[in-house]
């Protein structure tokens, strides 16, 4: 397997678990990591980017061991992958995870933007109860009457009120294995005062992570809801379409991750070259820049919540440093560490936190997140709209 930095969004330890985390506002999505990926098309940086994994590969001493004992157990006739769960549990790392073989191919598969799933998107509020934000359409849940808005209460039989989204998502996802397209899961639902269940069959499904559209006063508004192969560019088109003058509002809330390429991909829409991150890899330094060329003189707004991490806050952090945009919502995740996998004999693959990434100016985001340059809550897109126009945004 090739060496590859990984940005990721947070994971359990557990086989099984380990994707709920992926694309963790997307119900029965899935989601991204980010990586480095080595197509041959990449852009300048993103070859940059994936000249520096070589290097670093393999090198931690706990990518070491958690190895040496999968190895071990193949030898003595038992599971290597159970062998490598024990090791990962022992070496205190948060974010590290173990994939068997089939959730690494659903993981990679998440990664080029495509998932097995039902199509909802939700969120919980504060008092505990999960409720549906989007609805994909042409989805199993858009065919079924689903809306925005609706209160999912539970997920084949299991009461979801106060749990984690990303515990929601794993009961709607099952495991990897069991429940491939094809396979039902039963929703309890609540619209006002109806309570009703529906049985819907998961599919593939096409992420379609970016979308763009014009606001009333004219502002653009592109929402990334996570880096998938492709978003970057998704980005940069509507940024060329978008009315000469016109501000544009990047809406990153909810976006868990991605492909790190994708991330400084999207900074490259914006800047002019430039440092985009540091980060290191077992104690050596590396950094990470962004294309030239970009749109420097348009208004921008970045909208941000306490979901998002990552790849996404990797994107934050740059834009707010380098003086490029005004950043309004609430404080991001704080997820700023680096993880790179390695497989195991039996074909499953471990991923354990080798560094962490610091915004241009030096700042930490693990643990700490990104503070905003405004507080917003519900009201942020109003919000974002004013400040374009005090930033002399055409409309």
């Amino acid at each position: 397997m090739p060496g590859r930095e990984l940005f990721c969004p947070p994971r359990r330890i557990r086989r099984g678990a380990a994707l709920t985390f992926l694309f963790a506002g997307v119900l029965a999505a899935g989601a991204a990591t980010g990586s480095l990926p080595e197509s041959p098309e990449a852009s300048e940086s993103q070859q940059a980017a994936r000249r520096v994994t070589a290097d670093g590969w393999g090198t931690d001493t706990r990518h070491e061991s958690v190895r040496r004992a999968a190895v071990e157990a193949a030898a003595d006739g038992k599971s290597p992958t159970e062998a490598a769960e024990r090791a990962v549990s022992r070496s205190g790392d948060r974010w590290a995870a173990v994939y068997s073989e089939d959730e690494f191919e659903e993981f990679q598969d998440a990664l080029d933007g495509r998932y097995t799933g039902v199509g909802l998107w939700a969120r919980r509020e504060r008092d505990g109860r999960v409720e549906v934000t989007r609805v994909r359409s042409g989805s199993p849940a858009a065919t079924a009457g689903i809306r925005e808005g609706d209160r999912l209460r539970s997920v084949d039989g299991d009461r979801v009120d106060g749990r984690p989204v990303t515990e929601v998502l794993s009961l709607l996802r099952g495991d990897a294995e069991a429940a491939p397209a094809g396979t039902t899961v039963t929703l309890g639902l609540q619209r006002g005062t109806r309570a009703w269940t529906e049985t819907l069959r998961r599919t593939e499904l096409s992420t379609d992570s970016v979308t763009a559209g014009r606001l009333p006063g004219g502002v653009t508004l592109i929402r990334v809801s996570a880096f998938t192969k492709g978003a970057a560019d998704a980005v940069r088109a509507a940024v060329r379409e978008a009315p000469a003058g016109a501000g544009i509002v990047l809406d990153l809330r909810g976006n868990s991750g991605g492909l790190v390429t994708e991330a400084v991909g999207t900074a490259s829409a914006f800047l002019d070259g430039g440092l985009v991150a540091t980060y290191d890899v077992d104690g050596a330094q590396r950094a990470l820049h962004a294309d030239t060329g970009g749109d420097t003189t348009r208004p921008l707004v970045a909208l941000v919540d306490g979901g998002t991490m990552s790849a996404a806050e990797l994107l934050t952090g740059a834009l707010q440093d380098r003086g490029r945009t005004v950043v309004v919502g609430s404080r991001t995740f704080g997820k700023g560490s680096v993880q790179m996998p390695t497989a195991l004999p039996d074909g499953a693959v471990a991923e354990l936190t080798v560094g962490h990434y610091r915004t241009p100016s030096g700042h930490t985001v693990d643990g700490r997140g990104i503070t905003p340059d405004l507080e917003a809550g519900s009201g942020a897109l109003q919000r974002a709209e004013t400040v374009l126009t005090g930033l002399g945004a055409r409309s």
